[in-house]
């Protein structure tokens, strides 16, 4: 047995040595425990098109909860009452997660979440004067003093408050930075929220940004809440806790607005199986809950989507399909980064189609217990691959079945059936 190291837990990953050289950990400093923040039920039901039902939600939340989530954001209860019975569900329901609302910073908005019971209360502004100014029409001052008055009721609510700055990644610097310092200053924050709310910063400029606002709230929580507008959202979000954040908002499968959140799963894995860093989350759980997800929102992703793709663990190419034969009981992780028992997909397979090769026949064979020699295996590879360039798929079993027969012939020597896995 190899000894476990932070980049091979034996049988479970296998990632890259490179990542744990002394020069490639150089700056890092992540929490020692890093807090998830989940927000499919509020941002992730932004995305055009998804509207969850109060039982959705109550699913949900209940699995978010059995994966580990730290925190829950149930909704914003003014939006409507149908929005207001599920976080009022949600809190109900006795989970060992934190439970959220989301608010304007609006008095209003801050009593209403309070009287559902919710423990914390993220409360929003915009933090750009072009976005106050063109999209809101407001004078600048405006959203300094609402930021203070429902801070305020937040604190005297009795509620933990994230204050949640809108578009600050695109803020004016200076602006934004006394922003946050007047708030905290005359207002209230328990913690500040990093927002970049159209994913528009790069990884790089996170410990910049992280450094600005320390040298304003030196003791201040700070929470990493990324959008995926470039692909940047997991990269963006590791830079922010690597730089002290601790806690990152995420969304199941990346679901929300536009390109949607960072997702959870991705950050989960990246987390634990390239860094070393520790988090609470069950990862076994995560397909099951993004199917979930996926099915109450109506909401499809690509057959090779990381972590939760239904076909990450399937393996066409030939060659490929020999390193499946070779290793696939005892060294899966050279296949694969991660073991399928590590997301709680189903487990790797063969499937058939125009990349097939000798290797793929031999699994084939070996399943139905059938012998064919070196002639009739070419003939079956190239029958396979005819048949999937004239449909543009990959075979069903049976089908292949029937090509195995077809070629082999009724004189075929059948041995006892071997599993594929």
């Amino acid at each position: 047995m190899t000894p476990e190291t932070p980049w091979e837990a034996e049988g479970r990953y296998f990632t890259s040595p490179w990542n744990h050289l002394e020069e490639s950990r150089s700056g890092l400093e992540f929490p020692s425990r890093i807090r998830f923040h989940d927000v499919t039920l509020r941002d992730g039901e932004q995305q055009a098109g998804v509207a969850f039902t109060a039982e959705d939600k109550l699913a949900i939340a209940r699995r978010l909860d059995e994966a580990g989530v730290d925190r829950i954001e149930a909704g914003m209860p003014i939006v409507s009452p149908q929005d207001e019975a599920a976080v009022r569900s949600i809190v109900d329901a006795g989970l060992d997660a934190e439970i959220f609302a989301f608010a304007r910073c609006m008095v209003d908005d801050i009593r209403k979440a309070k009287e559902c019971g919710v423990s914390g209360v993220v409360v929003e502004i915009p933090s750009s004067g072009h976005i106050i100014e063109r999209a809101y029409g407001w004078p600048l001052e405006r959203a300094i003093d609402a930021s203070i008055e429902a801070t305020l009721a937040a604190k005297e609510a009795g509620l933990y408050t994230v204050f949640f700055t809108i578009d600050s990644s695109r803020a004016e610097f200076d602006w934004y930075l006394d922003l946050v310092a007047r708030v905290a200053t005359e207002g209230h924050m328990d913690a500040l929220a990093l927002v970049d709310t159209f994913g528009g910063v790069t990884p790089q400029a996170i410990p910049v940004w992280v450094e600005k606002v320390r040298e304003r709230l030196p003791d201040t929580p700070l929470e990493a809440h990324f959008h995926d507008d470039f692909g940047l959202a997991v990269a963006n979000s590791i830079a922010a806790v690597a730089s002290g954040a601790e806690l990152v908002h995420t969304t199941v499968t990346g679901v929300g607005e536009r390109a949607g959140n960072t997702p959870m799963e991705e950050m989960a894995l990246a987390l634990r199986m390239l860094y070393d860093a520790e988090h609470g989350l069950d990862t076994s759980r995560f397909y099951a809950l993004s199917r979930l997800v996926r099915e109450r929102a109506g909401h499809t992703i690509p057959s090779n989507r990381p972590a939760v793709g239904e076909r990450l663990f399937e393996v066409e190419s030939g060659i490929i399909a020999g390193w499946y034969h070779e290793c696939i009981d005892e060294f899966p992780t050279e296949l694969f980064p991660f073991h399928w028992d590590e997301v709680g997909q189903p487990a790797a397979r063969i499937v058939y189609g125009k990349g097939s090769g000798l290797p793929s026949v031999m699994v084939a064979l070996e399943s139905l217990g059938i012998e064919a020699d070196e002639d009739q295996m070419r003939e079956l590879v190239a029958a396979i691959k005819q048949r999937a360039l004239q449909t543009k798929a990959l075979l069903p079993v049976e089908e292949v079945a029937r090509i195995v027969l077809d070629v082999v012939g009724s004189e075929a020597t059948r041995r006892a059936p071997v599993a594929t896995g």
